[in-house]
């Protein structure tokens, strides 16, 4: 068990005790310290915190961080496409059908059982122990690049970023329909579907903030290429995006019409383009994967069918 202490100050009155936290130390992220506290690992001038305390000068913090244990995910030796890699982080390109992290359903063979192989267990423990190492998550069916880090420091650098939404994130994907103008916006608040809590929605009132971006890349009949960056980054967002204005991602069992393009296996949406600051380095990092061949299979059959 490690202790991490903390004094506020005079810039800490009022703020909540998460964020301080998070910012104080590296190796924290919001999410984390209120896992901590929700389990009176926080302390307050020696009183159980609660996650949203808000602080006054003098208050003296102390955090009880337990060490790591052993992650009961089972290590497998499953192939993995890795762009980069250096000692506190790692670059993969996720194949299309691989679930991120193992959940009721798919207790194996997961891009975390292949990590923990690779990685010899070495993952950043964050996110708990079923989600180890992993910053980012994109759905089963949607192929491309995540970022996953191997250091808690390096995960909560790369958490602050996402947070402040200064990753470059560029999909590409191909959806019903056309479109009169080469580039468009989508925003809404996205948030649970108030019927189908499966499924996400945009709603009303409520949710969070989303914006989507998107260029047309090649029109074809029914149906059109687009690239898409996302200015936020929320649960299923370029699928209910593109959904919502009429132009629902092709292959989307979820959020497109009742019959679809069962023969593509899924949502046609892969995850090209992947930029950020190295979390050690500074540098800036810019990734690109080639369109898979499901993807290009599918470009053909439109071209022969114009």
């Amino acid at each position: 068990m490690k202790t991490l202490r903390y004094t506020a100050g005079a810039k800490d009155v009022g703020q909540r005790m998460d964020t301080v936290l998070a910012a104080a130390f590296p190796e924290l992220t919001r999410s984390y310290v209120q896992q901590l506290a929700a389990n009176g690992q926080v302390l307050c001038n020696g009183r159980t915190a609660a996650k949203s305390a808000r602080l006054a000068a003098g208050d003296a913090l102390c955090v009880s961080v337990p060490d790591a244990q052993p992650v009961p995910v089972a290590a497998q030796e499953i192939p993995l496409e890795i762009l980069y890699e250096d000692d506190v982080l790692l670059v993969v390109n996720k194949p299309r059908g691989m679930v991120v992290h193992p959940a009721p359903g798919n207790p194996d063979g997961t891009l975390v059982n292949a990590l923990l192989f690779h990685c010899s267990g070495r993952l950043s423990g964050i996110n708990g122990e079923l989600r180890p190492g992993i910053v980012h998550r994109i759905d089963k069916d949607t192929s491309g690049l995540l970022v996953v880090a191997k250091e808690n420091a390096a995960h909560a650098a790369l958490s602050q970023q996402f947070a402040a939404h200064s990753i470059t994130r560029v999909y590409h994907t191909i959806v019903y329909g056309g479109f009169s103008a080469d580039d468009g916006m989508v925003e809404g608040q996205l948030g649970r579907h108030p019927v189908d809590r499966k499924r996400m929605a945009v709603l009303k009132s409520g949710g969070k903030y989303a914006c989507t971006l998107y260029h047309v890349e090649k029109r074809f009949s029914g149906f059109t290429h687009l690239s898409v960056r996302l200015k936020t980054g929320r649960t299923h967002q370029i699928r209910v995006h593109l959904a919502s204005i009429g132009h629902p991602v092709a292959g989307d069992a979820v959020y497109g019409p009742k019959k679809a393009l069962t023969w593509l296996n899924g949502q046609c949406l892969h995850a090209k383009m992947l930029g950020f600051q190295h979390p050690v380095t500074g540098d800036y990092l810019e990734f690109d994967s080639p369109l898979p061949d499901y993807f290009t299979a599918f470009l053909s059959r439109l071209e022969k069918e114009r």
